[in-house]
């Protein structure tokens, strides 16, 4: 088998390059412009979305402001709106300078091919549609919690199209705006602190309930969390080992769990300071 012949080839190329050069130098210019356009778009895009994030961020320290998550929202929808107008108007320009199609061209394409697309983009107009009912109902912000179909989560992100939410073990949901359809928001209003303590059937229940009444009536004063309570509800129930006593309180949104450990081990505290014994 012979070997290849590199003058050849090289003599070919060469060939090739002498009789295109026009066409070769007008594409590598083209992509150059194309590159640019592109680069160009990111930037804006990045700076953009830097200069967005420092207004807003400006807005929470002024006396007269939105609430803190309602102001992350609009950032977020913001930056969403601002990288899809430059993702278009950067599209229609490479169209226009790269490929010479004139924009009076695309628009009209755009209209005669609208209604054959719009079956298959009804979908996309359902999010947006959705995305922008909620943003004006305010149904939930960046930073709440929510569940939707089963999945509980902290909002990241809510754009036109999509929301996004992360649970507490870091896996992110991302979700069309169209496929939301009933929203629990766990971040909204005061929550309830609710503690049961199971107390043995030998102790002096009447004894129990004024301790556990006095611990109360200190313990509003200590967590400034609490907002309203805590109160001794009185005897939930009877357990297989003792009395079931529950201790309830509001507080505020999202400090609920922690009010619940803290009354907890103040209780233990005070059985083991009057010898009361739980079960």
């Amino acid at each position: 088998m012979k070997g290849i012949n590199w003058n050849r080839v090289q003599l070919i190329i060469l060939e090739f390059i002498r009789i295109n050069q026009d066409k070769i130098v007008f594409t590598i210019v083209k992509m150059f412009q194309a590159i640019i356009i592109i680069g160009i778009s990111f930037l804006i895009i990045k700076f953009g979305s830097l200069t967005f994030r420092r207004f807003f961020e400006r807005q929470k320290e002024f006396k007269y402001k939105l609430d803190i998550k309602r102001i992350d929202t609009l950032c977020a929808l913001c930056i969403s709106v601002l990288r899809y107008t430059v993702y278009f108007i950067a599209g229609v320009t490479i169209l226009q300078s790269v490929f010479n199609i004139n924009a009076t061209t695309i628009i009209t394409a755009a209209g005669v091919g609208g209604l054959a697309i719009g079956f298959g983009a009804q979908s996309l107009v359902k999010d947006v549609i959705t995305g922008f009912f909620i943003l004006l109902e305010d149904q939930f912000s960046v930073g709440d919690t929510i569940t939707i179909d089963g999945m509980t989560g902290t909002v990241e992100e809510i754009g036109l199209r999509i929301t996004k939410f992360r649970n507490f073990t870091g896996d992110l949901y991302i979700l069309p705006n169209s496929e939301i359809k009933k929203v629990t928001n766990h971040t909204r209003g005061d929550k309830a602190a609710i503690v049961d303590v199971t107390v043995a059937y030998e102790e002096d229940v009447d004894k129990v309930l004024k301790i556990l009444e006095k611990f109360c009536e200190t313990c509003s004063k200590k967590f400034e969390n609490i907002i309203e309570g805590p109160t001794v509800l009185g005897i939930l129930n009877f357990g297989s080992s003792g009395v079931i006593i529950r201790i309830f309180a509001k507080t505020i949104c999202g400090k609920q769990g922690e009010i619940e450990r803290e009354i907890r081990k103040e209780v233990k505290k005070v059985f083991d300071a009057e010898g009361i014994k739980v079960s």
